[in-house]
């Protein structure tokens, strides 16, 4: 080891990292224990892995690579299997004319050079990186945190298995998964795509057909994530499968169908919303993953700051009016709706719901399932509804003029009433409800807050460190220096367990627009949401990127993170 150490001190001194006066105690103490002099600097901290591997890459001519900063393309990860990668314990970085660009932890060592241009058949072009960022790497692009998904897609598509799936469709042939053995290659790898979702806090699986290969992604965090995929021979099996499972027709492929699955993973039960949509490669299915038993619904769990915490608890204990939580697809408003019923529900109170569909069982609450089918539409199930009396009314979505009446009419006739709507923004709700229909001053009687979220993601918990965000970042949140002098900026520096993200869970970022006299007066005169915006920010309204720079100052998320999810306050 000392002997190999040597060449590696001498590129460290030449490039600045070490000294020979801070050399000496340490080859002493590396003598006693027998460990090599660069080990005992990077176990002391005085030394990163990556300065070690820049100073391997310097000594050898080679490229140093940071793999963690890269997306590879499938065909270069293609170019070597899984089982010589991980048994050389490499990953491809890109193909060039006279060759393959290899990233390795040690590029002197000629064996494994050897063995590896023997197994793939051609040249090799060593790189460098750390075996961090090596083993995160093949994690990444060779399969899930226990391989169990990668190493059934291997076993399939290398064919050690036989997939078992008979029949024929009406189409050529096509294996269609209706009639397959219980322990079926197909089925184990169906079940095990949404273990390994769940286990890795997915919260969408995305199963696309492309025109070459059949892409697996997981939605972590908001954001999604490619995992392993299956061979594009396997596309219909496994479509045809999730289709079984979801009770949807196998054989109608032209439209697209919408179906539930109940599974247990882990002692747990969880529900997937699967939909499925015919494209020009292929169905296309996505599964929503909802957890019953992993929904926190305190409103603190939320991130509610404390001042806004105690504004909205006030809101939501009015005892009529309407509250609106507006937001596009995905930024938390169902969640949010179950968090204010769960604070809300007491014995004294009689709630009912009225969703499409009903995603979380909540005890103690009427939950009623939209079904249009049969009549029972969002309006239909208000009007029945109001004759059971309620106290409390959740309605899933504003939709049409009929269904916003009704709900409107519910709240000036002494019921408190939740709903959502798709807007960008808090006062843009009160311009959307006139516009589809309903009239100023109904929507100015009835309304007592409105509310705008977006989830952003929060600071891994187990890495983070201290960072002093860019010029750019401080611009774009309008931080003065007072604010800056009082921070706390986070940021993950990557772990195993946000997986090398920096991330883990979500929180809200909110914009609570509560409607006063004055505002009322405004909805009245049909005034611009604009207008609108201008006095609820008189009456001490945060924006959405206000409030998230809040957290950012307080180190729960980043300033990127609020940048991304939010857009410039223009005044």
């Amino acid at each position: 080891m000392a002997a190999r150490d040597d060449y590696l001190l001498d590129n460290l001194i030449e490039m600045g990292y070490v000294t020979n006066e801070q050399l000496e105690p340490i080859r002493i103490e590396a003598d006693s224990t027998g460990e090599g002099v660069v080990d005992t600097l990077v176990a002391k901290g005085i030394l990163s892995a990556a300065i070690v591997a820049q100073a391997k890459a310097n000594h050898f001519g080679a490229e140093f690579i940071h793999l963690g900063e890269m997306r590879l393309p499938d065909d270069v990860i293609a170019a070597v299997p899984r089982h010589i990668a991980k048994r050389f314990n490499v990953v491809p970085v890109r193909k060039e004319e006279t060759g393959v660009v290899i990233a390795m932890g040690d590029p002197s060592d000629l064996d494994a050079l050897d063995g590896l241009q023997h197994a793939l058949g051609t040249s090799i072009l060593p790189a460098v990186a750390t075996a961090e960022d090596i083993e995160a790497a093949i994690s990444k692009y060779y399969g899930v945190r226990d391989d169990s998904v990668s190493k059934m897609i291997q076993d399939i598509t290398e064919g050690e298995v036989e997939v078992g799936v008979v029949g024929g469709g009406g189409d050529g042939g096509v294996d269609d998964g209706a009639t397959v053995d219980a322990d079926a290659p197909i089925i184990k790898l169906v079940n095990q795509l949404i273990v390994d979702a769940f286990k890795m806090r997915a919260s969408d699986i995305h199963l696309e057909p492309m025109a070459k290969r059949f892409r697996v992604r997981y939605r972590i965090d908001g954001v999604l994530h490619e995992m392993k995929s299956p061979h594009k021979r396997l596309q219909a099996s496994i479509i045809s499968r999730l289709k079984i499972m979801s009770n949807m027709s196998i054989a109608e492929r032209r439209i697209p169908q919408d179906g539930r699955i109940q599974a247990q993973v882990v002692g747990k039960t969880i529900d997937l919303r699967v939909s499925c949509l015919p494209t020009s490669h292929g169905e296309s299915i996505v599964m929503r993953i909802l957890d019953k038993e992993g929904l926190r619904l305190g409103l603190a769990e939320l991130g509610f700051l404390t001042d806004d915490q105690q504004t909205f608890e006030r809101i939501i204990g009015l005892p009529d009016g309407i509250l609106l939580i507006t937001g596009p697809t995905g930024s938390g408003k169902t969640t949010t709706l179950y968090a204010v019923l769960n604070y809300i529900n007491r014995p004294d109170r009689k709630i009912i719901t009225v969703e499409d569909p009903v995603e979380y069982v909540l005890s103690g609450i009427n939950q009623v399932h939209v079904n249009e089918t049969v009549g029972l539409t969002f309006a239909a199930a208000l009007r029945s509804m109001l004759r059971q009396a309620p106290n409390v009314i959740m309605l899933g979505e504003i939709r049409d003029l009929e269904t916003a009446t009704i709900a409107i009419n519910a709240s000036l006739t002494g019921h408190l009433v939740f709903s959502t709507l798709h807007t960008n923004d808090a006062p843009s709700a009160v311009t959307r409800l006139i516009d589809i229909g309903v009239k100023p001053f109904l929507v100015a009687s009835s309304s007592r807050c409105l509310m705008a979220q977006r989830l952003v993601r929060k600071v891994c918990k187990k890495c983070t460190q201290p960072y002093v965000p860019t010029e750019a970042e401080l611009h774009a949140l309008n931080f003065d220096a007072a604010k800056i002098a009082s921070a706390s900026f986070r940021k993950g520096r990557g772990c195993a367990d946000c997986n090398k993200t920096g991330y883990r869970g979500r929180m809200g970022i909110f914009e609570i627009f509560v409607v006063d006299d004055e505002v009322r007066k405004l909805i009245y005169d049909k005034v611009s949401a604009t207008v609108l915006r201008a006095r609820a920010r008189e009456i001490g309204m945060r924006t959405l990127r206000e409030d998230g720079a809040r957290k950012a100052l307080a180190g729960l998320t980043t300033p990127d993170e609020v940048i991304r999810a939010t857009v410039m306050d223009t005044d």
